[in-house]
């Protein structure tokens, strides 16, 4: 039988937000043995068109996924974490400005990614990204980290 390492509920939140960090750090500087270290074994994503990716899949991807040649700006806001006993649903969303085809293209993303506590710990079971139309744009105050051209900034 499993022993669950009792935490206040202050602690966990804290926790998934430092993990909602690194997710997207590990995004933004391509980290693939990082980002495989948090996600769970059966992790599944439901890409923003709809596509399911195994985890082989995702991984792959990660490794490349993210220029900062191309994607001159990222960030993540408006986070927002709720715990349901062992799941988690670590939502935010992503604005992104990416230079195509010689201009500036502006954009979000909202995900959310749910978390299961197993033996001790957090681990991403499934993320799903969901584009968001502008009239939903969280606002600038909501900003939780930001990168310019692979950079964190602040």
């Amino acid at each position: 039988m499993q022993t669950a390492i009792r935490t206040t509920p202050s602690d966990t939140m804290r926790a998934l937000s430092a993990l909602n960090a690194r997710f997207i750090h590990n995004y933004v500087t391509n980290d693939v043995p990082g980002h495989d270290a948090i996600l769970h074994a059966r992790f599944l994503c439901i890409t923003s068109k709809g596509q399911y990716q195994d985890r082989a899949a995702y991984l792959e991807f990660w490794a490349t996924g993210f220029d900062p040649r191309v994607i001159v700006y990222w960030d993540m806001r408006d986070e927002r974490i709720d715990v349901i006993g062992d799941v988690a649903l670590v939502r935010a969303t992503n604005k992104f400005v990416a230079r195509r085809d010689g201009r500036e293209v502006t954009g979000m993303t909202t995900y959310t990614d749910t978390y299961l506590f197993e033996n001790g710990g957090w681990k991403c079971i499934q993320a799903q990204i969901t584009p968001v139309a502008p009239e939903n744009y969280p606002a600038d105050d909501t900003i939780v980290v930001s990168y310019v051209e692979g950079e964190r900034q602040g």
